[in-house]
């Protein structure tokens, strides 16, 4: 070999070099939109495994030294036993200025996919009928995500599975895009508020850590800012009493 093929053979090897190292970092690291993304191995109530792919984008408005918003997020994972990959998608929305939720257990159930979120925020916590537990339900139906009351969720769901506070800044620390189950639990397993560590199904007593002490809004008149039925506010959890009401006037929808 001679001296100039030598010096090209070095410059082609420390340019692959370069070119690998850089497509690492693009995989489930910054995305070209500003995001952030990176997988988590989930273990579902059966103890299996899926691994969830998390995507997370941040913006708008934020006191300084904090962190902006969630402005969109997106999660996508494969069913055991089956080609469908499913994707969840949440995004901002102009009455609260940032995207809804904060995803905290991912399952599937005989086989029909079930995600339980927590509203992020108050404005959300309001927006989505104040539930109580506080939490909202989705269940993965034909080819969409649809609500669900907290009673249609299988009971074999029990425990909060994926990272759930500030889900984004909890990888950065870790220095790893994949997160494996045991981590995720050990996550978990330091959470203070009791309905972050098990999906509850009583009534959280409020108290100044939990959504349900979220103010009730009103207008200058002290009006509250919630939907009535026959004159009665539904501030606790409406959308259960809605459905109820929208079922006894006009029959069950088919």
């Amino acid at each position: 070999m001679t001296k100039t093929h030598g010096w090209r053979w070095f410059f082609c090897l420390a340019a692959l070099i370069v070119v690998t190292e850089l497509s690492a970092c693009a995989v489930g690291r910054a995305l070209p939109f500003g995001g952030e993304s990176w997988h988590e191995e989930v273990q579902l109530h059966d103890g299996s495994k899926i691994v969830v792919e998390r995507m997370v984008k941040r913006g708008g408005r934020h006191e300084v030294g904090q962190k902006p918003s969630f402005k969109e997020q997106r999660l996508s994972f494969t069913v055991l036993g089956s080609n469908q990959t499913i994707t969840w998608e949440d995004h901002a929305s102009p009455d609260l200025g940032q995207a809804n939720f904060l995803p905290m257990a991912l399952e599937v159930v005989r086989g029909v996919p079930y995600l339980v979120v927590y509203p992020m925020g108050c404005l959300s916590y309001n927006k989505w009928g104040r539930p109580n537990p506080p939490y909202v339900i989705f269940q993965y139906q034909g080819s969409e995500w649809n609500r669900v009351p907290l009673q249609e969720l299988p009971t074999e769901i029990t425990t909060p599975n994926m990272i759930f506070s500030m889900p984004d800044v909890v990888v950065e620390k870790f220095g790893t895009r994949v997160i494996a189950a045991d981590t995720i639990k050990g996550v978990i397993d330091g959470y203070e508020q009791p309905e972050f560590k098990t999906i509850l199904r009583e009534e959280v007593k409020p108290n100044r850590d939990s959504q349900t002490s979220c103010a009730i809004p009103s207008t200058a008149a002290a009006k509250l800012i919630v939907p009535e039925i026959d004159g009665r506010p539904l501030y606790y959890n409406w959308w259960p009493l809605a459905s109820e009401w929208l079922e006894r006037t006009y029959g069950k929808s088919k």
